[in-house]
């Protein structure tokens, strides 16, 4: 008998470091390191979440044939370098930083990578981009599409059109830095006052609340944008080249002040500006998706890069675009290409046939995480002193539904933990989309975030249509699509006269909680085969209430990963303003439970199962 081939990609050193184990082609484990570590947004080498994939196959680091990087550190290095020349004397100080370190440490990753894993076998390197292309086209239902990729920055393309058939892969265009539709993004994410490579869901969540007058502004001055979606920025407004800032002083004169200082109140000029740059981001976003359809001649389209998870994009383009079909990768940011650099190595580099499965991906839902025993989470709970039920499913999923139509707010955790930065009912906080008062609650009370990022719905499949115009199946919550004219409440007039914030306790629809104030919502369809008993919990809620949906935002709180563990879950729980939590077949109240001692680290106290 042969032995399986077990392939480990890596993405690591910049954000969003992750591992992701193949066993003959399949995908059998993966994870962020930032789940296991709780650093959001963990840069550092994945050993953490390296070691969960190598124990959930039960292997060491021996068993691995080959070990794939998701990018070309030398490529990389060669763009920071001639960044730095292109701009002298202007980069000096940024080059004073990065240079040492680059020098040090990136530019001989191969030895760090071996050292870190302590491998032995081949390290093999494959191009940025590539690596999204792999991710996006590889696991996807398709047999042949085109593919587009968008983000920052790799070595150095920005964006690229691929083509994907069987087990090859092809890119034929790329755009290249420092032009970059990620970059101009989080220049509007940092201008606005949030954080960058974080708080760009922040801005596309507060577009609605504004209005488009900067569009021109940005499409005409700040870039030359040409037909095929292609564009040069005009850097006099950037200061990314060399400076330590997104934006310069030409920008803040341009948009008439300087950028808002994190934390102070949102006006509504930047609502405006948020709405602006999303307006731009979807122009630009349509016209390369129209010619990657004109290039590639191509019937579907598969999406990946951290662009990709701008779901109002990814909508306009299923419901106005030119292709029968999309596939979006869920990680789709740089822990994605973890993922892409281990098919390149099964596909391409050992020229192995993919097997397509009908219509379903090769992503197992993204439940690619770690689970975890009875004994396991029993353990945890007795440590804490925490009192909890037992209970069989059936039993559970009736009792849980009925606490959801009391509009009690409860931390769901269920199975194997998400990849990438959706949670999909599996480390879910969940609630009754028939609340107006819902979406401040979780917000306010449980998520301690802005009151104006909108929640998802978790719509059973074959109830979708009820509430959408949605056509086909969201399962990785990708997708924005209206809610349905027959769910709406319309405005009065004096409602029709407010402004920004204002609009945000207007009842939109008879599922308010979910409605954002432009009627839409950023769908997640649940079905039987992919997520059984989230898929039976929404069933009973229906059954109870004739709701065929309910609320569904990540298990954690603002400024920190989704929880990984049992212990996560319950201190998580604890620190917050959960009613119930559910850990697999535990069900916890509360009211019943002792107070959490926050004395010390608790994560050093409760071993990691």
């Amino acid at each position: 008998m042969t032995q399986p081939t077990y392939i480990l990609g890596i993405s690591a050193y910049y954000h969003d470091s992750a591992a992701v184990l193949l066993r003959d082609g399949e995908i059998l484990a993966a994870g962020q390191e930032e789940r296991f570590t709780r650093i959001k947004g963990d840069a550092s080498f994945p050993n953490e979440a390296v070691a969960y994939c190598l124990d959930h196959a039960g292997i060491g680091i021996e068993d691995v044939r080959y070990v794939g990087f998701y990018d070309k550190p030398l490529l990389k290095f060669e763009r920071i370098l001639e960044t730095y020349l292109s701009i002298s004397p202007g980069g000096f100080g940024s080059f004073l930083k990065a240079g040492p370190l680059w020098i040090k440490e990136k530019l001989f990753q191969k030895d760090d990578i071996a050292k870190e894993l302590g491998f032995e076998g081949e390290i093999l390197f494959a191009e940025h981009h590539e690596s999204h292309a792999a991710s996006a086209f590889f696991p996807s239902p398709f047999e042949e599409a085109a593919i587009l990729t968008m983000d920052g920055v790799g070595e150095w393309a920005t964006a690229s059109i691929g083509i994907g058939r069987g087990r090859d892969l092809d890119i034929v265009r790329e755009l290249h830095w420092p032009d970059s539709l990620g970059l101009l993004y989080s220049a509007f994410t940092y201008y606005t006052g949030f954080k960058v490579n974080s708080g760009e869901y922040k801005v596309m969540g507060l577009a609605p609340y504004g209005e488009p007058k900067y569009v021109d502004k940005i499409l005409g001055e700040l870039m030359d944008l040409r037909e095929d979606g292609s564009f040069t920025l005009d850097q006099r407004y950037f200061n990314y080249l060399g400076g330590l800032t997104m934006t310069s002083p030409a920008f803040d004169e341009l948009f008439g002040g300087p950028r808002r200082k994190p934390e102070t109140l949102i006006s509504q000029r930047e609502m405006d500006l948020a709405r602006s740059v999303q307006d731009a981001c979807e122009e630009i976003v349509m016209r390369m998706a129209l010619t990657a359809h004109k290039e590639t001649g191509m019937k579907n389209l598969c999406l990946a890069g951290g662009v990709a998870l701008n779901c109002v994009a990814n909508g306009k383009i299923l419901r106005n675009g030119p292709f029968d079909e999309l596939w979006i990768q869920p990680a789709a940011g740089d822990a994605g290409g973890a993922l892409g650099v281990a098919q390149l190595i099964w596909h391409r580099h050992l020229e192995k046939d993919r097997t397509l499965n009908g219509r379903r991906d090769g992503m197992s839902g993204a439940y690619l995480g770690p689970s975890f025993s009875a004994s396991q989470i029993e353990a945890t709970f007795d440590r804490f002193g925490a009192k909890y039920e037992k209970l069989e499913k059936a039993e559970l999923i009736q009792r849980t539904a009925g606490l959801l139509a009391e509009e009690n707010v409860i931390g769901w955790f269920n199975g194997r933990m998400e990849f990438g930065p959706r949670a999909l009912g599996s480390r879910s906080i969940i609630g009754d989309p028939r609340s107006p008062e819902m979406q401040t609650k979780m917000n306010l009370k449980i998520k301690f975030r802005e009151s104006f990022r909108p929640f998802a719905p978790s719509v059973l499949e074959h109830r979708a249509a009820d509430y959408f115009d949605l056509e086909g199946e969201s399962p990785y919550m990708l997708l924005v699509s209206p809610v349905r004219e027959d769910r709406r409440k319309p405005m009065t007039d004096e409602q029709e006269r407010l402004f920004g914030i204002e609009k945000l306790n207007v009842p939109r629809s008879d599922v308010p909680a979910i409605t954002h104030v432009d009627y839409s919502a950023r769908v997640q369809t649940v079905s039987k085969e992919r997520s059984p008993d989230y898929y039976d919990l929404i069933s009973k809620f229906d059954e109870i209430t004739g709701c065929g949906l309910v609320v569904n935002t990540s298990f954690n709180v603002r400024g920190e990963p989704i929880v990984c563990t049992p212990a996560d879950a319950y201190v998580c729980f604890m620190r917050t303003d959960m009613d119930y939590l559910v850990v697999d077949n535990y069900l916890l109240d509360k009211r019943e439970q002792p107070e959490l001692v926050e004395e010390g680290d608790w994560r050093d106290e409760f071993e990691l199962d």
